[in-house]
C-alpha cells in the first residue's frame, strides 16, 4: 500500500494528462466539498466543462474559493492537468500568501491508458498529440522540479498503487495539548533564577532535572534560552530533559536558532550574549552539542493548544499566521514585525503587533524584555529581563495568574533601558485611541448572560453618532443601563397595569422570591466613582485629576458642561464611603451605582416645557373655555347631550395630568436639591454584582444613605410568591405608593439574574401607579376606550429589547472587570445604545 502523507491543511494539486485518473482518484480518497474541478469552474462560468475559452474567468473563480477555504484552515485539493510550470505557479502563490503548504500529487499513467480512456469519453475527446504532450509535460514534473517551484511535498502515483491518504495537523498544531501549563519567559541562561521558579510553582527537581509536575501540569519555555546569562549548558540540559521527559513543551528563539547555526559551523557574528555561550558549550562533550542542535533545529516556531485558546511563540503570533507554517511565519516568530529601520541603540525598530491584535487565542509570548508581564488584547510579553536584573516569570495557564522570581543579580547591560511607561497599563496605551472597526457593522456579541446577540449595521451607525459627539470619556464608561419592559396588561376595571400580573410572570418562570422597589420619577444616573486619583490612573487609565463621573443611560455627561455640580456630587457620594468603610468592606478601590438622580426637573425640563407643560397648559386653557360656553348654553335651555359632564371630566384629566408630572419637580439651586437613589451596586473593584442578590445590594446602598442626607433611600418589600399574604401586602404596598404621588415600582428576582427554561428572565418588570401613566398616555387615557385600546398593547419587542440590553451591560461590565480591551467592553456598550434605535413604543 502506497501512503500518502498531508499535512492537514495544506492545498492538494493534482497534475496528470488528460484521462490520467485524477477527478476518479480526487473521489476516491478526499470528500466532495475538499475537490475544486476546473471543469466544475468551467460550467459555473459558461455551463461548458470542456470549453477553454473562459480558462482565465474559470481559474479566478477557483483561486476565490480556494482563498476562502485557505482562511478557514480548510484543506483543499484542486483538480486541474497542471502539467505546465506557470500553471502550477499561481496556485503555488495562493498557497503562499496563506502559509500552507502545496502538495503534489502526481499521476504517473501510461500514454496508452490515457489514450484508451480519453477515446472513451463521450463528453470530451482530446486530439491524440495532446494528450501525448500532456504525458511528456508530466514525466518532467520530478520531485526535485516542484520542489524549486515552491511544492513542498510531492507524491507519484501509478493506476495500479492503492494508496492510503493520511491527514495529519501541521507542525504548530497541538490544539490536543490541554495543559495546564506555566509558560516561562526568557531565561538566557539565568538557571539559578530558573530553578528557584521552578521549586515556586511546584515542580519536583533533583538538580538540573525535572522530576514531577504538580496536578498534570507541564512546563512551556518561550525561546530564548541561551547567551548572556552564566549557565547556558545547565538551562538547556534542564530544558531538554524536560521535554524529553514530557514535563515540558518548547518553541524556538532568536537567540536559540542563532546558536544552533553557530554549532553547525554557519558564519554568524557572536554578539548579544553569543560568545558566553559558545564558551561554555565548548566544555561540554561534542555529542551534549549535536544534542543541543538537533533539540533546537527540532523545534516548531509556534504552538497552538489547549483547543486552539493559547498561542505561545518566542516573539509573538499574528491571528492570521497562527497554526499554519511557512518562512514568513516562522520569522514573525523568531523576530517579530519591524519596519526594517534602526533606532538610536541599533537595534530593529519594532512594530507593535500586540496593539492591533484582535484574534480569539490568547498569545503567550517573549522576545522584548518589559518590566512587567501585561496583557494587551488578549496578548502578554513574559520577558521580564532576568538576565538584565529583572524578574524570571512565568503565566500560570489557564488561571493567567503570574509568578516571578527577581534576579539573583544584573548578569547582562541592557543595550536599550527597559521601558517603564507613565504608570498606565500597555492596554489602557493602547485603548487611547478606539478602532472604528471594532464597533462598526453587523455585530453578533456572545453573551454569558443569554447567548449571542445580534446588532444590526444601521443600529450601530446611529450608535456612533451619539458616542462620538456627546458621550463622556470612553474610558470611565463600562455600562449602559437596559431598557425596562412593563408587567402584562390588566383586565382589572380601570387599570392598565397592576403588581399581580409581575408576580405571576416570574411565577411562571421559576422565581420563588422577588423584590419590589419604589421606582423613582427622576433621571437614570449611572456613577462611575475611583477611591482616589491613583485608583482612577490604576483601573481606568486616567490621570488628568477627574476620579469619577456621573452619566445618562446614553452614555451623555448627566450635567452637561457643569463639572462643578458633578464634583460636589460625586464628592458626598465618596464620602459617604469613605464614612461607612465601603471601600474596605468591598475590598475596591472603584466602584459603579446605577442610580436615579431626582427630580426629574434637573435633566428633563425641557422635556417637560415642550411636552407636558405644552399639554396641560393647551388642556387647561381649551376645557375652561368648553365649560364656560357648555354651561351658558346650558343655562338657555340647550340639550347638550351630557357634553357638559364629559368637558368637566376632561378638565379634570388635565388637572391631574398637570397634578402627575409637577409632583416630580422642584427648583435646584445647589447640590443640597438634589437627591440621589442609588438601587444596584453594579460593580466594585474585580466583581460584577449581577450575581450578588438583591438583600446585598440594599444593605451596602442602605449604610450610605444613613449618613448623607442627598442620598435617599429606596424602598421595598421583599415577596414570597408561594405566600398569599405577602404577595397581597405588596399590591397593598404599591397602591398606597401610587395614590400618594408615587411613580409605581419595579419587580425583580431577588437573587438578581436568572435564567429558565427558555433563556433569561427578564431582569425587571415596572409596575406604574394610574396617575404617572397619565402622563405617558395623555390625560384622557383611563375613559373606558381609551383603556380597552391600550390594553391590546404589544410587549413582546419590548421584552426582547430589555432581555438583549441587559445580557450586554451584563457582559459589558464582566468584561470590564476582567481588564479585557476596552474595545471589548465598548462592544457591549455600543451594542446597549445601538438596541435603543430599535423601532418600540416608547411608551412601554
Amino acid at each position: 500500500m502506497k501512503r500518502i502523507d498531508l499535512p492537514d491543511p495544506c492545498v492538494v494539486m493534482l497534475i496528470g494528462a488528460s484521462g490520467s485518473g485524477k477527478s476518479t482518484f480526487a473521489q476516491q480518497h478526499f470528500p466532495a466539498s475538499t475537490v475544486l474541478s476546473s471543469d466544475a469552474f468551467r460550467a459555473m462560468v459558461i455551463d461548458d466543462e470542456n470549453s477553454l475559452t473562459v480558462n482565465e474567468d474559470a481559474f479566478d473563480a477557483l483561486h476565490y474559493v480556494l482563498r476562502k477555504r485557505l482562511t478557514h484552515m480548510r484543506l483543499t485539493v484542486v483538480d486541474a492537468t497542471h502539467i505546465q510550470p506557470e500553471s502550477r505557479a499561481g496556485l503555488v502563490r495562493v498557497a503562499r500568501d496563506n502559509h500552507l503548504f502545496v502538495v503534489a500529487i502526481v499521476m504517473d499513467t501510461a500514454l496508452d491508458v490515457c489514450l484508451e480512456r480519453n477515446r472513451e469519453r463521450a463528453d470530451r475527446t482530446l486530439p491524440d498529440p495532446v494528450i501525448r504532450r500532456h504525458v511528456q509535460q508530466v514525466r518532467r514534473a520530478s520531485p526535485k522540479r516542484l520542489r524549486r517551484e515552491g511544492i513542498r511535498f510531492a507524491h507519484h502515483v501509478r493506476p495500479d498503487d492503492v494508496c492510503e491518504v493520511v491527514r495529519s495537523p501541521l507542525y504548530a498544531n497541538r490544539k490536543s495539548e490541554e495543559g495546564p501549563f506555566d509558560i516561562i519567559g526568557d531565561v538566557h541562561g539565568c538557571f539559578d533564577e530558573l530553578a528557584v521558579l521552578i521549586d515556586a510553582l511546584g515542580y519536583g527537581r533533583d538538580g538540573e532535572r525535572v522530576t514531577s509536575a504538580p496536578n498534570g501540569r507541564r512546563l512551556f519555555f518561550v525561546g530564548d534560552l541561551v547567551d548572556r546569562g552564566p549557565f547556558t549548558p545547565k538551562v538547556l540540559r534542564l530544558v531538554m530533559d524536560a521535554v524529553d521527559d514530557g514535563f515540558a513543551l518548547c518553541v524556538p528563539g532568536n537567540h536559540d536558532t542563532k546558536l544552533s547555526k553557530a554549532l553547525k559551523g554557519a558564519k554568524v557574528t557572536a554578539r548579544h550574549g553569543l560568545q558566553q555561550s559558545l564558551d561554555q558549550l565548548a566544555e561540554c562533550d561534542g555529542a551534549f552539542r549535536a544534542r543541543v542542535v538537533a533539540f533546537i533545529d527540532g523545534l516548531v516556531s509556534h504552538l497552538v493548544v489547549d483547543g486552539g485558546r493559547l498561542v505561545v511563540a518566542h516573539a509573538g503570533m499574528k491571528q492570521e499566521y497562527q497554526g499554519r507554517s511557512s518562512g514568513h511565519v516562522r520569522a514573525f516568530a523568531l523576530y517579530g514585525e519591524t519596519t526594517g529601520e534602526s533606532d538610536e541603540f541599533g537595534l530593529p525598530v519594532r512594530l507593535n503587533w500586540a496593539k492591533d491584535y484582535r484574534g480569539e487565542a490568547a498569545v503567550v509570548y517573549g522576545h522584548t524584555p518589559t518590566p512587567h508581564a501585561e496583557w494587551l488584547n488578549d496578548t502578554i510579553c513574559i520577558d521580564t529581563g532576568c538576565v538584565f536584573g529583572g524578574r524570571l516569570s512565568a503565566l500560570r495557564w489557564p488561571e493567567r495568574e503570574i509568578v516571578s522570581v527577581p534576579a539573583a543579580r544584573v548578569y547582562a547591560e541592557p543595550v536599550k533601558p527597559l521601558q517603564t511607561g507613565d504608570g498606565r497599563t500597555a492596554q489602557q496605551a493602547a485603548d487611547d485611541v478606539l478602532d472604528l472597526a471594532d464597533v462598526l457593522g453587523k455585530r453578533r456579541v456572545q453573551t454569558r448572560a443569554d447567548g449571542a446577540v445580534t446588532v444590526a449595521a444601521e443600529n450601530n451607525a446611529a450608535a456612533l453618532e451619539i458616542m462620538s459627539r456627546f458621550a463622556v470619556d470612553p474610558r470611565w464608561m463600562p455600562y449602559l443601563p437596559p431598557t425596562m419592559s412593563p408587567c402584562e396588561t390588566s383586565q382589572a376595571d380601570g387599570w392598565l397595569e397592576r403588581p399581580e400580573e409581575a408576580f405571576s410572570y416570574f411565577e411562571k418562570h421559576g422565581v420563588t422570591e422577588v423584590v419590589c422597589q419604589e421606582k423613582h420619577m427622576g433621571s437614570r444616573a449611572v456613577l462611575v466613582l475611583a477611591r482616589d486619583g491613583e485608583a482612577a490612573l490604576e483601573r481606568f487609565g486616567v490621570a488628568d485629576g477627574r476620579t469619577g463621573v456621573v452619566y445618562t443611560r446614553t452614555g451623555r455627561p448627566f450635567f452637561g458642561a457643569d463639572a462643578e455640580t458633578e464634583l460636589a456630587l460625586l464628592n458626598r457620594v465618596r464620602g459617604a464611603m469613605d464614612e461607612c468603610g465601603t471601600w474596605d468592606s468591598l475590598q475596591a478601590d472603584w466602584v459603579c451605582f446605577d442610580a436615579e438622580l431626582m427630580p426629574w426637573s434637573a435633566k428633563a425640563q425641557q422635556l417637560l416645557q415642550s411636552q407636558y407643560g405644552a399639554v396641560g397648559s393647551a388642556a387647561d386653557a381649551g376645557m375652561t373655555a368648553v365649560i364656560d360656553a357648555l354651561a351658558a348654553a346650558a343655562e338657555r335651555g340647550v340639550d347638550l347631550d351630557g357634553a357638559l359632564e364629559r368637558a368637566t371630566e376632561g378638565a379634570a384629566n388635565a388637572a391631574a395630568f398637570r397634578d402627575a408630572y409637577w409632583a416630580y419637580c422642584w427648583d435646584v439651586d445647589s447640590i443640597e436639591d438634589f437627591r440621589l437613589a442609588p438601587f444596584h451596586v453594579l460593580a466594585a473593584g474585580n466583581e460584577a454584582w449581577f450575581h450578588q442578590p438583591h438583600r446585598r445590594h440594599l444593605e451596602v446602598i442602605d449604610a450610605l444613605c444613613d449618613v448623607d442626607t442627598i442620598l435617599h433611600r429606596t424602598q421595598r418589600r421583599f415577596v414570597e410568591l408561594a405566600d398569599p399574604g405577602q404577595r397581597a401586602a405588596a399590591v397593598e404596598w404599591w397602591e398606597e405608593l401610587t395614590a400618594s404621588g408615587g411613580e409605581g415600582m419595579v419587580v425583580k428576582p431577588a437573587s438578581f439574574t436568572v435564567r429558565g427554561t427558555k433563556g433569561l428572565v427578564q431582569p425587571g418588570v415596572k409596575v406604574r401607579g394610574r396617575e404617572y401613566l397619565r402622563i405617558i398616555y395623555g390625560p384622557d387615557y383611563t375613559q373606558p376606550a381609551n383603556l380597552e385600546r391600550l390594553r391590546r398593547r404589544g410587549l413582546g419587542r419590548k421584552r426582547s429589547l430589555a432581555r438583549r440590553e441587559y445580557a450586554l451591560g451584563v457582559e459589558g461590565l464582566e468584561r470590564f472587570v476582567e481588564r479585557e480591551a476596552l474595545r471589548r467592553v465598548h462592544e457591549c456598550v455600543f451594542g446597549v445604545l445601538a438596541l435603543e434605535s430599535e423601532p418600540v413604543d416608547p411608551r412601554l
